[in-house]
């Protein structure tokens, strides 16, 4: 992993705008370029992790979700993409697919007559515990370059950026 005084391509791009327009300030063009290049190499690596299991990130994200409501892992879909930020309309098919490989079922809402609730099977508990440790050592693999100094000042970092971007109520999901 390169450590900031090495130079990346984010300092190239900036050295040309910097030749092209050297009144510009790409102080911010550099760290959300760097967020954007690090979002697509962090996505790879924990794909290649999912693609181990036969699922994908939006499928282990659904099946996270149940999983860590607590027992008996079941929520109303409302909530399941409200904490996803998906359409209803996108939820809706990929509950179908889950529940068409028996990762999840789909019950009746004893609360509401015209809704279902989503819970995972016995089978999507099996899996979701088995992919959690799996992503957990891949996270940690992909941060071990970084020492706990260097981890923490990432962390704080992102944690202030994230307030700034995302309201308040969808803190704590």
């Amino acid at each position: 992993m390169d450590t900031p005084n090495t130079p990346d391509a984010v300092d190239a791009i900036r050295a040309q705008w910097q030749r092209e327009r050297p009144d510009l300030d790409t102080r911010h063009m550099a760290i959300i370029g760097r967020l954007g290049r690090c979002s697509i190499q962090l996505q790879k690596r924990l794909n290649d992790t999912f693609g181990q299991y036969g699922i994908s990130n939006w499928e282990f994200d659904v099946l996270a979700t149940l999983r860590r409501s607590g027992a008996p892992y079941c929520l109303a879909p409302t909530a399941l993409f409200s904490s996803l930020m998906l359409s209803s309309g996108t939820m809706t098919r990929q509950l179908q697919l889950l529940a068409e490989r028996g990762l999840v079922s789909r019950l009746p809402n004893p609360d509401d007559a015209r809704s279902l609730l989503v819970q995972l099977t016995p089978q999507g508990l099996d899996l979701v515990n088995e992919v959690v440790g799996a992503h957990v050592d891949n996270m940690a693999r992909i941060l071990a370059p970084l020492d706990a100094t260097q981890l923490d000042a990432l962390d704080a970092s992102m944690s202030a950026l994230l307030a700034t971007l995302e309201p308040a109520t969808k803190a704590g999901r």
